[in-house]
């Protein structure tokens, strides 16, 4: 199989690496080749604070997923988050040296490069220039300007900062571990990428997902991304807090939560109960599945609670802003029972659970569908997308017809001296004969400037 034919996404996540090799297939729809997961070492609420053992986890879920696909990787699409990534507003325009001709891609991206040259925060770095509305000389809202004519050419960015630092952390584990880095993507747009559908973001949709480390929230609104941050809170403090409060080692801790956890305790029954062995001969214990309830309740409702201070500060409760498709939860703290509920109580909007089982083809990986591997299906995605734009480049080029190569005759001196002498357009007129003693002609210069060359070459 050739390179060209497939593309890998790489979740560096604080829980779990995953990586997955994939590619379209006729239809559209995306033909899994293969998935390799490790267990994440190195990585804390999605910043790398170990390099070797990062290095190592990267490596493992490599190696897996090549053997799984059958395939090399060499290329692979990252996603970034951590509490160090912020977003921000910003206007900036181009002047165009020929309003005639009509705006293009190349417009475009120097615009982003413009936008790209902002100063930020020392130690900081721009990750994304993303375009939400465009404005052509005095016309305004404009959602695709290409084809279009004027001499100004503006538009509103979201841009997206992260600490230098992190971004080059993840790229030298990526590098050492034996891969190439082709683009760095910002998860929670990855994971809308695999989860919500066109109509959600035109209405006006947030996509909260909850990792192991983090939750990262983007919001949509006219099929514009208005909003993106990271919570540095998600399901590994909510296990913390179980492995406390029940006395418990973290394994009988995250067991609990996913087997038995629930985030509203009303729904639990007082009278039910579930054993954990003890440790090393000393006695069971018994955790009522109510208390275990109340744990876990008291966090999430302090997650969700961000999640609202973050759609309150864009506005999402205003009319002109409403998110008319409510809450997209993802991630694999989703999968947390009655969280959706919850999530409709505390924000007042209507929530669903984000799968990626509309874009996925085969289905032989169903556990690919569940929502902890949404983010690795939308780099996976991104990665295709890329693709998918270079090789559109490619044959662009190579449809574009070459001049034949003029074949040169060698140069002799009479050749060298009719192409350094102008040729005259019309019938020379009769010159008065030059006077002993008076300069040469321009011709004769040149004439005697080349025998002098071939004189001294001899």
């Amino acid at each position: 199989m050739e390179t060209q034919d497939y593309s890998v996404g790489l979740d560096i996540g604080t829980t779990k690496i995953v990586a997955i090799v994939g590619r379209k297939n006729s239809h559209g729809k995306i033909e899994v080749l293969g998935v390799g997961k490790s267990k994440s070492l190195g990585v804390h609420k999605g910043i790398v604070n170990n390099i070797s053992q990062t290095i190592s986890s990267i490596t493992a879920a490599i190696s897996e997923a090549e053997k799984s696909a059958g395939v090399p990787i060499k290329k692979v699409t990252v996603g970034i988050a951590g509490k160090h990534i912020r977003s921000l507003q910003h206007s900036d325009y181009i002047m165009r040296e020929n309003p005639e001709a009509y705006i293009t891609e190349d417009d475009i991206e120097a615009l982003k490069d413009q936008v790209k040259k902002l100063v930020m925060l020392p130690g900081e770095e721009i990750i994304h220039v993303l375009p939400q509305e465009y404005k052509v000389d005095s016309e305004g809202e404009i959602q695709e300007p290409i084809g279009m004519h004027g001499k100004r050419l503006e538009a509103n960015f979201h841009v997206v900062v992260g600490q230098m630092g992190s971004i080059r952390n993840i790229a030298r584990c990526v590098k050492e571990a034996g891969l190439e880095m082709e683009a760095l993507t910002l998860e929670p747009l990855a994971s809308s990428e695999a989860v919500l559908t066109k109509e959600e973001k035109e209405a006006g949709v947030a996509i909260v997902d909850i990792g192991g480390g983090t939750t990262d929230i983007a919001i949509f609104k006219d099929n514009i991304i208005r909003h993106t941050c990271v919570i540095p809170y998600g399901g590994g403090i909510i296990t913390d807090d179980i492995k406390e409060g029940c006395s418990i080692i973290e394994k009988h801790a995250e067991q609990l939560k996913v087997k038995f956890g629930s985030a509203v305790p009303d729904l639990e029954k007082d009278s039910t109960y579930v054993t954990i062995p003890g440790l090393h001969g000393r006695p069971d214990k018994e955790i009522s599945l109510k208390s275990l309830a109340s744990i876990i309740n008291a966090r999430v409702e302090e997650i969700l609670e961000m999640v609202n201070t973050e759609l309150k500060a864009y506005g999402a409760y205003e009319q002109k802003r409403k998110l008319i498709a409510g809450i997209v939860l993802t991630g694999g703290g989703s999968n947390l029972k009655n969280l959706r509920q919850l999530a409709n109580y505390i924000t007042g909007f209507d929530a669903r659970i984000g799968f990626a089982n509309e874009y996925i083809a085969n289905d032989k990986n169903q556990y690919l569908k569940s929502p902890e591997f949404a983010t690795s299906i939308g780099l996976l995605m991104e990665s295709l997308k890329i693709r998918d734009k270079k090789q559109s480049e490619e044959y662009y080029v190579e449809e574009t017809p070459t001049p034949e190569p003029v074949q040169e005759t060698p140069k002799t001196a009479e050749t060298i001296i009719e192409q350094t002498i102008p040729q005259p357009t019309e019938e020379p007129k009769l010159q008065p004969e030059k006077k002993k003693g008076s300069k040469l002609t321009f011709g004769q210069t040149i004439l005697e400037k080349v025998k002098k060359f071939f004189e001294e070459v001899e």
